[in-house]
């Protein structure tokens, strides 16, 4: 099975924006370290938009 290019490519590109790591940088992550990365973006954007 293969995992959807453009999941894929939001998933970079949502670490990227956040982290500013390059696209080798998280290309080389595995697959369920960088969507914990993504979850863990998502989590912490989630508490800073309730605090305000």
């Amino acid at each position: 099975m293969t995992y959807a290019a453009d999941r894929l490519f939001e998933e970079v590109a949502y670490v990227a924006y956040h982290f500013h790591w390059s696209m080798d940088e998280i290309l080389d992550l595995e697959h369920a370290d960088r969507r914990r990365f993504a979850a863990e973006i998502s989590s912490i954007n989630r508490r800073l938009t309730e605090e305000e």
